[in-house]
């Protein structure tokens, strides 16, 4: 069996376990009440995942035109990179084609809008064959299936379309007999934009305000990731990569909580070293020489917009008390319910990172560590 590809298993997690401090009046409140799980939670489709499954369905049944099914062919036969479906479904004639470019832009619209990026992100949906060993199968005329790449990180079976729209049941132990189409999201694009719609929302409610105008004596200091990895077990055939991102938070300049949103994009896989060398934390934003990190990921359903008014709602209930107060506990119990239940978008923590930190530093959970190093950024 070929490699598989892995993605980056989200942590399980209670949040009994993750008491909030709040801190009002210098002293910290008990910790929430366990959160009630649905009994059904881990069998129902997310909204994301509705939108994808209807599509890889659509998918499945253009493949029967021959024209569809041969431009699908090519654009996934040279490249283990995803095509953006919609563009590619524009681009072929018929029918079939026409059917499945409308379905497939309209899905875009309602995928952006749950994820609270706006109605005019454009194409989001892409297509790409789940294991490049399936094109020889393709290329001798084998009929392909449709699936999306889900987020449950314990399913046994993963749903696929043929172009009769029959469903199939394939586990995820092994590689299917049959080629496979997989359709998931543009991660990355839809990153991009949600760390900005996290930052615009958050600066809104005054919790990443604009910076300060000061005299910063020729430039400021970070802390520069060098290199970081996450471990973790090998996921099966059907997972796609991840797409993270870190909430940095702390006390700004005005004493006011302070949490700065940063796109990894590069960090996919588990069990790989990146060596970014980002700029992860500006100091000359912090009033005090110790901040926060909390690793999160983007699992596809994530809503960035209520992500950042969940966030704002607990912390801007926290006054500075003239000395550093972690704040990981607090990002931890503000994320909305649905984010514990079957698969949690929270990877891992560190506390205390301060300006003169450096060398490797290991996550709270044990499920990664960054080299880090100071370094000033130099005015032109």
């Amino acid at each position: 069996m070929p490699r598989s590809h892995t993605r980056l298993r989200r942590a399980a997690a209670t949040l009994a376990a993750l008491p909030l401090l709040a801190l009002g009046a210098g002293q910290a409140l008990a910790a929430p009440a366990p959160l009630p799980v649905p009994a059904s939670a881990g069998h129902s489709a997310s909204r994301v995942a509705a939108i994808e499954d209807g599509v890889a369905r659509t998918l499945a049944s253009a493949l029967a035109d021959p024209a569809v099914r041969e431009r699908v062919r090519a654009a996934t036969a040279t490249t283990d990179a995803p095509a953006a479906l919609a563009p590619l479904a524009a681009a072929a004639a018929g029918p079939a084609a026409r059917g499945l470019a409308e379905a497939t832009a309209k899905a875009d619209r309602s995928i952006a809008s749950a994820k609270g990026l706006g109605a005019d992100l454009g194409p989001l949906l892409r297509v790409q064959l789940a294991d490049p060993s399936m094109r020889g199968a393709l290329a001798a005329g084998a009929e392909p299936l449709v699936a999306t790449a889900v987020t449950d990180d314990h399913a046994r079976t993963v749903r696929a379309y043929d172009s009769a729209g029959r469903a199939h049941e394939l586990a995820t132990a092994e590689l299917p007999a049959r080629p496979v189409y997989l359709v998931d999201l543009d991660g990355a694009k839809a990153l991009a934009a949600g760390t900005a719609v996290l930052q615009r929302e958050l600066g809104a409610r005054g919790i990443a305000p604009a910076e300060a105008a000061q005299a910063l004596s020729g430039g400021w200091w970070g802390t520069k990731i060098t290199s970081v990895r996450v471990s973790d077990d090998e996921e099966p055939w059907f997972k796609g990569a991840a797409e993270m991102f870190a909430l940095v938070s702390g006390f700004g300049l005005d004493g006011k909580v302070r949490v700065d949103s940063v796109a990894m994009p590069y960090l996919q896989y588990d069990g790989t070293t990146y060596y970014p060398n980002q700029i992860l934390v500006n100091w000359s934003n912090y009033k005090y020489n110790l901040a926060d990190v909390v690793l999160m990921e983007d699992d596809g359903d994530t809503n960035y917009l209520a992500l950042a008014q969940a966030i704002a709602a607990v912390l801007l209930t926290i006054a500075d008390q003239g000395a550093y107060i972690p704040l990981v506990n607090a990002v931890l119990g503000a994320m909305p319910a649905s984010w514990w239940v079957d698969d949690p978008d929270y990877v891992e923590s560190w506390y205390t990172l301060a300006r003169g930190s450096s060398g490797r530093l290991n996550g709270a959970r044990g499920n990664g560590w960054m080299t880090v190093e100071p370094y000033f950024v130099q005015q032109f």
